[in-house]
């Protein structure tokens, strides 16, 4: 008998999750009972705001909602997402230039799709959020990792980006608010990075999900703001997730010039067609209704922001930027590494890891998940109880 071909190469490649490999074992060992708090999801702890949930209810009762809609998008959603990119990323674009996609990430998929091609080269600066180097692999891009430490607040620079470049360099992943960092860049940062990529013709993929979550009087300023000419080669993506606490509800959008979105569009009416009409329907609520208890979701993480800043800077070891958007913290825990705690010695931020789960029943992902060893990330994203006696649990073992 003729053996079975083989499976995919390039699929077998590709790495797990590993935020929601951490997340899945923590709510394994609560299944079985452990007190684990868990600081690896980044997902907000809210209940979605009732109005949006209404509207929902509202397109259940309409037949128009069981039915194949345009792939694009519902056409007052697109218009809802050209409005909000106009008010918060200061650029105007028409409907046309928007697609609705199946939550962040699947934009993100669908980004680097329509701008990699085989043997470019993606700068991707890190730390980085998980999911951006295999979704440039499956784009069959080559990803070049351009690191930032505590010490720069995690932002890069455009002296690092320009050490990078080379002929094949095409795409710039750009993040701000970070992901796992929480680290803003400010506004003359990103003018500075935005004219680098006009002045070498570098695609711009800038992942915007968390900019109406920042702190401190800080604004995440939109590359495509603060540079305007570099719109014709910059595609943002976004999503109601993180503001509104909407993670399951599966709605995110990529906006950006009319050719990249078009291409784009023809492979989402092959893989996906159109997101969920009722879960539209609910987003195009909050894009458009109040936003009262968005502002009171930024106002708890704010407060959660500072605690876990306070306390986690009491453990001697740790070393702890003060990050002011997203929500997470991104601690450098080098100065714990080679000491024994509990009868272990890790030497890498993954045993560490390992080590707090075991010993404090307390679930953070390791740096290795988003770059170099010697950090974790930790969301501050759970309740606020939780929140405090989870470090407390860390402040003992550190002691």
């Amino acid at each position: 008998m003729t053996e079975r071909a083989p499976l995919s190469r390039k699929l077998s490649a590709i790495a797990e999750s590993a935020t929601l490999k951490v997340d899945a074992k923590a709510k394994a060992l609560k299944a079985e009972g452990k007190p684990v708090i868990s600081y690896a999801a980044g997902e907000p702890d809210f209940a979605t705001p009732q109005f949006i949930v209404d509207a929902a209810a509202e397109a259940l009762a309409d037949p128009a909602s069981y039915r194949y809609t345009p792939a694009p998008g519902l056409p007052a959603l697109r218009e809802a997402i050209a409005a909000k990119t106009l008010r918060d990323s200061g650029l105007e674009v028409s409907p046309s230039q928007v697609i609705v996609t199946n939550g962040g990430k699947q934009s993100v998929y669908q980004a680097f799709q329509a701008v990699v091609n085989p043997g470019d080269e993606v700068l991707l600066p890190a730390p980085y959020w998980t999911t951006y180097p295999e979704a440039i692999r499956l784009a069959d891009g080559t990803p070049v990792e351009v690191f930032a430490g505590a010490d720069q607040e995690y932002k890069v620079t455009v002296e690092q980006l320009e050490a990078a470049r080379t002929e094949r360099t095409t795409v710039l992943v750009f993040v701000s608010p970070s992901n796992p960092t929480g680290s803003v860049y400010t506004a003359e940062e990103t003018r500075a990075i935005g004219e680098w990529a006009l002045e070498h013709g570098i695609w711009v993929i800038s992942d915007e999900i968390y900019q109406n979550l920042t702190y401190e009087g800080t604004t995440a300023t939109s590359i495509v703001e603060a540079v305007p000419d570099l719109a014709g080669q910059t595609i943002l993506v976004n999503g109601v997730a993180k503001t509104y606490a909407m993670t399951g509800w599966r709605v995110g959008w990529m906006v950006g010039p009319a050719d990249a979105i078009k291409i784009a569009g023809n492979l989402q009416s092959h893989l996906s067609s159109n997101v969920n009409n009722v879960a539209q329907k609910a987003a195009i609520a909050a894009l458009n209704g109040p936003q009262a208890e968005a502002e009171q979701f930024r106002e708890a993480f704010d407060r959660r922001r500072r605690l876990i800043v306070s306390e986690l800077s009491k453990i001697d070891g740790l070393v702890v930027p003060n990050p002011l958007g997203a929500f997470y913290v991104y601690p450098d825990v080098q100065g714990l590494l080679g000491r024994t705690w509990g009868g272990v010695t890790p030497t890498t931020s993954l045993e560490l890891a390992d080590l707090i789960l075991d010993q404090a029943e307390v679930a953070v992902v390791p740096g290795e998940a988003f770059g170099p060893s010697g950090y974790i990330r930790m969301s501050y994203a759970l309740g606020d109880d939780q929140l405090l006696e989870g470090v407390q649990r860390l402040q003992r073992l550190f002691s």
